[in-house]
């Protein structure tokens, strides 16, 4: 047991209590489901503007039965509601496309809600858990195999089922859903029918340019050129400047320590390079944007080995050897288990820090890691590639995170999102997770009660769940806060839902709840 804040509250109720977040919960799932009976509602994109009433386009995989689809959705909808979509092949170039627009998929898909009106790559593995714990297996085996349809038919998971995202990812976490669901199913037939997919989408991230051949490790690298059209549209602020008109502003006027400032801004011009819109979309790839974790606006990203992606790989290599051993596969099981050995041998190298207790990222650009703390440095205790002694070191560090309402994202306030004083519900379930993973279970139904409590205390007040807290002030008013990136605090919200559900069966189960 380690030493807790004064301020800690424990979570004081009864599942009869809890019973009104259920419910919304449980409503939730079906506000915020999307698939071809709704494609008229998925296809319209809150980030994007549209001009008059001209049809909102909805793109095939050239791999797809155009005819087949079309035949279906004239089942499904009504003329009128065909009329407010375009149906088009998707061109085989990204500058081809004139007008962006929703990628088809074929089945149902919880969205997270609010301006995210589409399929996101890591925010499903988190709904996936809140779909199981409230019996929607149906819809939880749904979420995967579009997933899944969208390696075999658009290249790899994507950031989010939208044309502007075709060429980025998001952290891989569908290998986790994919056993909880055998788990559930024990669907042996399934299993090895999605293997060769999901062994393709292993090699998306471990193969150049994805892998940095000179430490082992993998990193974000994002392809597209020039800026995310999203943020073009959606990201401004009052003054009518959007993100990267703010970003122009603060380099004129901040001296940047943290990276070559000239791979990213021309002075001269006074413009973003090319090299920084690779940054940004990688960042974007990364699911944490923005931050300052990899210097301002995480534009040196592609320069780093994070903790949390390889933390992921050597998870998805422990997930491989797991399903090869349950198809009876001895042999290929071992091979993916050496892979995984050796990755923790290399993240123990290369982004472990004894000193200070903590795993960093590691920029191989400059060889060493940048010691910012950051809530990523439990992802090694939720894979269990630490050891006793690295995962004590980490938990001995947890004050350093630990606000009454819960974890802090990092240390630093830059006035984005994924900062200081900002909690998300992904990263406290993983950290959760990682403490109990390790035995520090006190310390996990603390920071679990102090969180749930925080849900709580604002659903209780507004009636609706949202995408991020101030964990310092406990409140869900934090627009104020924000000054890159959006501002804005979503509804819905499909991440926060299914953690929120995850963390009241952990804390049910271990008799914290009655």
């Amino acid at each position: 047991m380690l030493n807790s804040l004064p301020l800690y509250d424990e979570l004081r109720l009864t599942s009869q209590d809890l019973a009104p977040i259920r419910h919304y919960i449980k409503h939730t799932w079906k506000t915020l489901t999307r698939s071809p009976r709704h494609i008229v509602k998925a296809a319209r994109d809150p980030k994007l503007e549209y001009q008059g009433d001209q049809p909102l386009p909805v793109y095939l995989s050239a791999r797809e039965d155009y005819v087949q689809v079309e035949n279906k959705l004239r089942q499904l909808l009504s003329p009128e509601e065909l009329a407010q979509i375009e149906l088009q092949v998707l061109p085989p170039e990204m500058n081809q496309i004139e007008h962006h627009g929703l990628l088809y998929l074929p089945g149902e898909y919880v969205v997270p809600g609010g301006r995210f009106n589409e399929l996101y790559g890591w925010d499903s593995y988190f709904i996936q858990l809140g779909l199981l714990q409230d019996g929607e297996i149906a819809l939880a085996q749904s979420m995967i195999d579009q997933l899944l349809y969208e390696i075999e038919h658009y290249g790899t998971v994507l950031n989010g089922n939208r044309t502007y995202m075709l060429n980025r990812s998001q952290p891989p976490f569908l290998t986790r859903m994919i056993l909880d669901l055998y788990h559930r199913t024990h669907d042996l037939n399934w299993l090895r029918s999605v293997l060769p997919t999901v062994q393709s989408y292993y090699f998306y991230w471990t193969v150049p340019p994805h892998l940095n051949q000179a430490t082992g490790l993998s990193h974000y690298n994002a392809f597209g050129v020039g800026p995310a059209p999203e943020v073009i549209s959606s990201e401004i602020d009052e003054n009518g400047k959007n993100h990267y008109e703010r970003i122009l502003e603060y380099y004129r006027t901040h001296e940047i320590e943290d990276y070559d400032v000239s791979l990213y801004y021309d002075q001269e011009t006074d413009s973003l390079t090319d090299l920084f819109y690779q940054g940004d979309r990688s960042m974007r790839e990364s699911g944490f944007d923005p931050t300052n974790r990899f210097g301002p606006f995480s534009v040196d990203i592609i320069h780093y080995a994070p903790v949390c992606l390889n933390s992921l790989l050597y998870q998805m290599e422990l997930d491989l050897a797991e399903m090869q051993r349950i198809l009876g596969y001895g042999h290929a099981a071992s091979y993916w288990l050496n892979h995984a050995e050796n990755r923790r041998h290399l993240m123990n190298q290369y982004l472990w820090d004894d000193e200070v207790g903590l795993y960093f990222d590691y920029n191989f650009r400059t060889g060493c890691c940048r010691r910012y703390e950051f809530v990523t440095t439990f992802f090694p205790l939720w894979v269990g590639l630490a050891s006793p002694e690295q995962a004590q070191r980490v938990a001995l560090n947890l004050s350093t995170f630990e606000t009454p309402g819960g974890l802090v994202t990092s240390t630093h306030f830059s006035g984005n999102q994924w900062d200081e004083p900002f909690g998300w519900a992904p990263l406290h379930l993983i950290a959760v997770d990682g403490l109990r993973r390790y035995g520090y279970i006190e310390e996990a139904h603390r920071i679990a009660c102090k969180f749930v409590n925080l849900v709580l205390q604002e659903f209780n007040k507004t009636g609706t769940i949202v995408e991020k807290y101030d964990v310092k002030k406990c409140s869900a008013d934090v627009s104020d806060e924000i000054f890159f990136g959006y501002s804005s605090n979503e509804i819905g919200f499909g991440w926060t839902n299914g953690v929120v559900l995850e963390l009241l069966a952990m804390l049910e189960r271990d008799g914290v709840i009655v």
